[in-house]
C-alpha cells in the first residue's frame, strides 16, 4: 500500500483489546478509498475525542488533495480553514457565504466536479426545516451526480442521531441518508456519522459500517450496544478509555485493536472554553471566484424574494381597494334605498289625505302627480309641492265645515235612515254630524282644492257625513297599512339576533350596542355588537341619541309618516300593529309596564287586540260581542276582528237590523263619530 493509498491517523495503545501483533506505539493507517467510499460510524462520550478523530482524518484526506463535505451542527469545524483552503457555508456572518436550498446544486457541483472541500454549516439556521432541507438537497444533489461521476468523495455527519433516530420519527433527510449508506459505496459516495449517543442512532446503519470507533462511553444503554457488537469484555473497557483514545473495528483486517488517535494539527474551534484568553487563529479565505458563484445565486433569489414582496404588497394594496369599494358600493345600494323608502313615505304622507277616491280634487291630483314625478331629488318634506297640497287640503277642510254647519242648521229636521245609508254604505250612522269645535276633523274639499275658501259650493249634512267616512277609511286602510307594512317589512329582513337588539331599545328607550348585544343573547364584543347593530340602524328603526347610544324610533317615524297630524292614540295603535313582527305577545303592551286601559286593551292581556295583530279596537268602543247600552251589540270588536283593528264600513250586528246606535257606542271610526256628535248638537 503506497503513501497516497492510506493515511496515518493513529498508534497502538496499551490495555485490554490492543493488537498483539503490534507493539504499543506501532502507527495504525486507514485505506483511503475505504475510508472515501466506505461506511464509518465515530463515537463517544462528549469530550472523549470523537470530533478530533474526525478532524484527524479529514486533514490527511485534505493534505492528499481528497475532497470532503463536512455537515456541521455546532459550529467546530472553521478551524480547519487555519491551514486549509476550504469554503465555509452556512447562515452565520462568519461563513464566507450564506447558503440557502437554492444553492444546493451549486454546492454539490463545487465539491465534485472543483474538488473544492466544503463545511455546510447548519448551526446557524434559526428554523430547523431550513437546515433540514438544505441537507435533504445538497445529499440529494450528491448522490445524483455521483451516480455519473463515480468519484471518491466523503460526507461526514454530526450528530447523526438527530437525523437517523433509531425510534420512530426519521424525516426524509434521514431517509436518503440511510439511501446514501445502503448504495452510497457503488457509486464512490462514502458517509461517516458521528454522535454520543450510539444507542439513539437507528442500528440499521450503525451494523452496515465497514469501519466503526468507539470513545469512552458511560451511560449503560450506549455500553450495550458495544457489549453486543464488539464483545462484553469491550463493553466494561470502554468506560476506562481516555482522552483520544478508542477501539478501531475494521471490515479490511476483521480485527479489533485499542488505539490512540493523533492530535489535529489545526485550531480546534470546538474544545471546551477555558480561563485563558481565546485567540482566534489567521483563517484562510477561499478564492472570490467561488463566493461570486454562490453570491450570484443569493443575489438572484435575493431579487425574486424582492420581485414576490412587492408583487404582494401591490396585491395587498389592490384587495383593499377592492374591499373599499365593495363597502362603498353596499353604503351606496344602502343609501339609494334609504333614498327610495324616504321618497316613498314623502309621497304617501302627500296624497294621504285624497286616498279615499270619489271626491279627490283634479288639482291636487296635479299636485300629487308633479310631487311623486321630483320625489327622486331626495326630497326632505320641506318642498313647495308636498306643503302647497297640504295647505290647500286644509283650506278646502275649514270652507266644508263652515258651510256643512250652515246647512245643518237651516234644515232642522234630522236625516232620514235613506240619507244615512246613502252616506255610510248601509251603517246605522246616519245621525252623525261633525262637531264644530273639533278643528282636526277630517272632511271632504269638494272642488276647492286650490281655489279659494269661497269657491267651496255647499253640502249637506249627509254629504259631509259621507266624504268624512270615505276619508276617515282611506286613511285607516290606505296609508296606514301602508305605513305598517313597510315598517314590518324592515323589522321581518333584520336577522334574528338584530331583532333581538331592536327589542331591548324598545324596552330601555335609549341604550348602546353593546348592552342590546348582550341582551339578545351575543357577545360582549364590540365588534360583533356593532356588526349586528349595522341592519338596524340602516334601517332607521333606532336614532343616534349622543355620546355612543341609540334611541327606539319607530314611534317618530310613524309621526313622522303622518306630518305630525295624527294623535297620540292612534300613533300607539300603529306602534302596537308593528311591533307584533318582533315583540312577542307577553311585551307587546306600550310602553311596556303601562296599564292596559291606557292603551285601549281590556279583555287581550298580552296587547295583541281582538285581531290577534297587535292593534287593539278603537279608543271608546266595546270588544266584540259586548252589549252595548241599548242592549245590542257593538259593531265596533267585529271591525277589529277584521285584523286591523279599522272600521272598515261593514255592517255587523246591529247594523243589519237597521238599528240606529248611539256615536259614543258604535263602531264607527273618530272622524265619523265626531261628524256624528255635531249633528246631534244642532238638532239638539
Amino acid at each position: 500500500m503506497s503513501e497516497e493509498e492510506a493515511i496515518h491517523v493513529a498508534d497502538v495503545s496499551e490495555g485490554i483489546g490492543g493488537d498483539a501483533t503490534a507493539e504499543p506505539g506501532a502507527p495504525i493507517e486507514l485505506p483511503v478509498v475505504d475510508v472515501l467510499t466506505g461506511r464509518s460510524f465515530i463515537t463517544g462520550k462528549s469530550g472523549s475525542g470523537k470530533s478530533n478523530t474526525a478532524s484527524v482524518v479529514i486533514e490527511n484526506l485534505l493534505d492528499n488533495g481528497f475532497p470532503v463535505m463536512i455537515v456541521d451542527t455546532d459550529g467546530e469545524y472553521y478551524g480547519l480553514k487555519e491551514e486549509y483552503e476550504i469554503l465555509h457555508a452556512g447562515a452565520d456572518d462568519e461563513c464566507d457565504i450564506v447558503v440557502s436550498p437554492e444553492h444546493a446544486e451549486k454546492l454539490a457541483n463545487l465539491a465534485l466536479e472543483q474538488n473544492v472541500p466544503i463545511i455546510l454549516d447548519v448551526s446557524g439556521y434559526l428554523e430547523e426545516e431550513t437546515a433540514n432541507e438544505l441537507l435533504l438537497e445538497v445529499v440529494k444533489q450528491l448522490f445524483a451526480k455521483e451516480k455519473r461521476l463515480k468519484k471518491p468523495f466523503l460526507l461526514v455527519v454530526e450528530e447523526c442521531h438527530e437525523y437517523i433516530p433509531e425510534g420512530g420519527g426519521m424525516d426524509e433527510t434521514g431517509k436518503m441518508l440511510i439511501k446514501v449508506g445502503k448504495r452510497g459505496r457503488k457509486h464512490g459516495l462514502g458517509i461517516v456519522g458521528i454522535s454520543q449517543r450510539p444507542a439513539d442512532v437507528k442500528k440499521d446503519f450503525i451494523t452496515q459500517c465497514d469501519w466503526l470507533c468507539w470513545h469512552r462511553l458511560t451511560w449503560d444503554n450506549d455500553t450495550k450496544v458495544v457489549g453486543r457488537i464488539l464483545g462484553s469484555k469491550y463493553a466494561s473497557a470502554v468506560e476506562d478509555l481516555g482522552d483520544g483514545e478508542a477501539f478501531l473495528m475494521t471490515d479490511w483486517d476483521e480485527s479489533i485493536r485499542r488505539i490512540q488517535f493523533h492530535r489535529k494539527q489545526t485550531f480546534d474551534a470546538g474544545a471546551t472554553p477555558g480561563l485563558d484568553d481565546f485567540e482566534r487563529p489567521e483563517l484562510k479565505s477561499v478564492s472570490s471566484d467561488l463566493v461570486g458563484e454562490l453570491q450570484s445565486i443569493s443575489d438572484e433569489q435575493e431579487r425574486r424574494e424582492s420581485e414576490l414582496a412587492d408583487l404582494r404588497q401591490e396585491l395587498d394594496k389592490k384587495d383593499r381597494r377592492i374591499a373599499d369599494l365593495e363597502r362603498e358600493l353596499e353604503e351606496a345600494r344602502d343609501l339609494s334605498s334609504m333614498a327610495d323608502q324616504f321618497a316613498q313615505a314623502l309621497l304617501g304622507k302627500a296624497e294621504a289625505p285624497y286616498r279615499g277616491g270619489g271626491g279627490r280634487p283634479v288639482a291636487a291630483a296635479e299636485a300629487t302627480g308633479a310631487r311623486a314625478a321630483d320625489s327622486d331629488k331626495g326630497a326632505d318634506g320641506d318642498d313647495e309641492d308636498g306643503q302647497s297640497v297640504l295647505k290647500s287640503y286644509d283650506e278646502a277642510v275649514a270652507a266644508t265645515e263652515s258651510d256643512g254647519d250652515a246647512a245643518a242648521a237651516g234644515s232642522g229636521d234630522p236625516p232620514t235612515d235613506g240619507e244615512a245609508s246613502a252616506a255610510d254604505g248601509g251603517a246605522a250612522e246616519a245621525d252623525a254630524t261633525p262637531s264644530a269645535d273639533d278643528p282636526e276633523a277630517p272632511t271632504a274639499a269638494g272642488e276647492g282644492g286650490e281655489g279659494p275658501v269661497d269657491d267651496v259650493d255647499p253640502v249637506t249634512r249627509a254629504d259631509v257625513a259621507e266624504s268624512a267616512l270615505r276619508f276617515d277609511d282611506a286613511v285607516e286602510l290606505g296609508t296606514r297599512e301602508a305605513v305598517i307594512e313597510e315598517l314590518r317589512s324592515r323589522i321581518e329582513s333584520l336577522p334574528e339576533l338584530s331583532q333581538g337588539m331592536l327589542r331591548h331599545y324598545r324596552r330601555e328607550g335609549v341604550s348602546d350596542p353593546v348592552a342590546a348585544h348582550i341582551d339578545a343573547g351575543g357577545d360582549g364584543d364590540s365588534g360583533h355588537a356593532y356588526s349586528r347593530h349595522r341592519p338596524v340602524r340602516r334601517a332607521g328603526l333606532i336614532r343616534h341619541a349622543g355620546r355612543g347610544h341609540y334611541a327606539y324610533a319607530v314611534p317618530d317615524l310613524i309621526r313622522e309618516a303622518y306630518a305630525d297630524r295624527l294623535d297620540e292614540e292612534s300613533v300607539r295603535e300603529i306602534v302596537r300593529a308593528v311591533e307584533t313582527a318582533f315583540v312577542p305577545p307577553a311585551e307587546r303592551s306600550y310602553p311596556p309596564d303601562a296599564d292596559p286601559s291606557e292603551v285601549g286593551v281590556r279583555d287581550d292581556p298580552d296587547g295583541a287586540g281582538v285581531g290577534g295583530e297587535g292593534v287593539p279596537a278603537g279608543a271608546g268602543e266595546t270588544d266584540a260581542g259586548e252589549a252595548a247600552p241599548d242592549g245590542t251589540t257593538s259593531s265596533g270588536g267585529a271591525d277589529a276582528a277584521d285584523g286591523d283593528g279599522v272600521d272598515d264600513g261593514t255592517d255587523d250586528g246591529d247594523r243589519e237590523t237597521g238599528t240606529a246606535l248611539d256615536p259614543s257606542e258604535s263602531g264607527l271610526s273618530d272622524a265619523a263619530r265626531r261628524i256624528a256628535n255635531r249633528g246631534r248638537t244642532a238638532d239638539e
